[in-house]
């Protein structure tokens, strides 16, 4: 058997989507669209957010930090998994796997929390309107921002330590990056041990927010009904809609991929499905947030005439 020590020293071959050959090429044009547009959508949303007095409120505040985020996670899998589709290399060494481990699952942490202020954001602007400006501090959303960044990357240290500590038998990972799921399969002993306490963490940084962000959009969709003129309901419901359809995006892939048990992971559907939360879903967002935001659609005008005046 080959050892954790022998892996170390050899690194792995990343097989990708090698056993569809002939669509290959199709996949590497695509999703070089979809992350040239990824990459355009979310620095159009920073940006903005930098340039636009309008945008200088808690909520874009987040906003801002998950197109960072999103840009972060995207450039983590995507130029490798480019780079694997052209064929010219599909190996990846042992340190950098574990740092891509490491990285992969603290971003997709941080986004969790963060997924949480937003809604707390949320719940502050619509069940209290009048002390929305005294809830939100400044210092409290940076505190929550720094917090979201720390959890993330704690949850995983813990996660990437224990993988980790297990020996792995074989080179070869049936995927086009190194996902957690994946690599326990490569275990040479039995992994019940590692999955329980993988599980544990694993509650803890996406069930927990969940139940949190679900709680608080209860109380959300309580003070709506309560609002009289349909005119109001609209807008509250406008005002949350954006990030319930990134939540329900986001915890759905990801809920699909890490709570389920190692045994019951399919490999090949599983690559599809990490296609959707590295690739699809940063895409998404930008468009999702901005498609019905006056705010950010009036920022974008202001940008671009304030450029076609100066040219």
């Amino acid at each position: 058997m080959e050892s954790w020590n022998t892996s170390s020293e050899e690194g792995f071959i990343l097989l990708g989507f090698s056993d569809w050959p002939h669509l290959e090429p199709v996949f590497f044009a695509f999703i070089s669209v979809f992350y040239s547009l990824t990459l355009f959508g979310n620095t159009v949303i920073i940006i903005l957010s930098r340039l636009d007095l309008r945008l200088h409120t808690p909520m874009y505040y987040f906003l801002c930090h998950l197109s960072f985020l999103d840009l972060c996670y995207t450039a983590s899998t995507v130029p490798q998994l480019l780079v694997n589709l052209s064929g010219l290399d599909r190996t990846i060494s042992f340190g950098r796997c574990v740092a891509q481990l490491c990285i992969v699952l603290s971003l997709g942490g941080t986004e969790c929390v963060l997924l949480v202020t937003m809604a707390i954001d949320r719940y502050a602007a619509v069940c209290r309107p009048l002390h929305y400006t005294t809830i939100m501090h400044p210092l409290l959303c940076r505190a929550l921002v720094v917090f979201s960044w720390v959890g993330g990357l704690v949850n995983s240290l813990i996660q990437t330590g224990l993988v980790m500590a297990m020996p792995l038998c074989g080179h070869q990972l049936n995927h086009f990056f190194c996902e957690l799921p994946v690599l326990l399969k490569l275990a040479c002993e039995d992994t019940g041990g590692t999955e329980a306490n993988l599980f544990v963490a694993r509650v803890i940084i996406l069930v927990c927010p969940l139940v949190l962000i679900l709680g608080s959009y209860a109380h959300i969709a309580r003070a709506v009904l309560n609002i009289k003129s349909m005119a109001g309901r609209r807008k509250a419901f406008g005002t949350c809609a954006s990030h319930l359809v990134v939540v329900a995006l986001f915890y759905g892939s990801a809920i699909s991929t890490y709570l389920q048990p190692v045994h019951r992971y399919s490999e090949r559907e599983g690559k599809f499905l990490a296609l959707f939360y590295t690739i699809i879903t940063p895409m998404l967002n930008p468009l999702i947030y901005t498609l019905r935001n006056k705010d950010v659609k009036g920022a974008l005008w202001k940008v671009l005439g304030k450029g076609t005046d100066s040219a």
